[in-house]
């Protein structure tokens, strides 16, 4: 049976509440030369950062300053929480999921120390990628300002 249906892509969210940035502006190279992905930064002032689709977890660093949810149309997400924050070795940060765990959009994975992160002077930009960005075709879209509720980017397949 042949579908009419147009595919509309995977819709991914703000994984954190605060301010929407290119990805070109996130003051890190591997990012904002789009060698780990195409996405886009984030500017935030929660201590949660949330999934940014419906998916399952496929990756949480150790050091939980970054985790990968495979989407269901199978685009590979990355959120990066903050820069350098790998040195920290999991210091001020919670996970809130695991590893192979399915999740929604919107729920809580990591919780940030937001007052040690304060005080160890950490760049809290958070890019999120599409890191499997050749089989995908990635779209902005969404207002500057945005909550965990606010669709950031539209992923579909080439």
């Amino acid at each position: 049976m042949i579908s009419f249906l147009k595919d509309r892509g995977c819709k991914l969210y703000a994984p954190v509440n605060g301010e929407r940035i290119p990805l070109e502006d996130v003051p890190d190279p591997v990012f904002s030369q789009k060698m780990m992905g195409e996405g886009v930064g984030f500017v935030f002032e929660s201590d949660v950062v949330c999934a940014p689709c419906d998916g399952q977890i496929m990756v949480l660093m150790p050091t939980k300053h970054a985790f990968g949810i495979k989407a269901k149309n199978g685009a590979e997400v990355l959120v990066h929480i903050g820069l350098d924050t790998v040195n920290l070795q999991g210091e001020g940060f919670t996970a809130l999921a695991k590893v192979n765990e399915k999740v929604k959009a919107h729920q809580p994975i990591i919780q940030i120390d937001r007052e040690f992160m304060k005080a160890h002077n950490v760049n809290l930009t958070t890019p999120m990628v599409v890191s499997n960005k050749d089989q995908f075709e990635v779209q902005l879209t969404g207002p500057q300002q945005v909550s965990t509720e606010d669709e950031v980017l539209i992923v579909k397949k080439k």
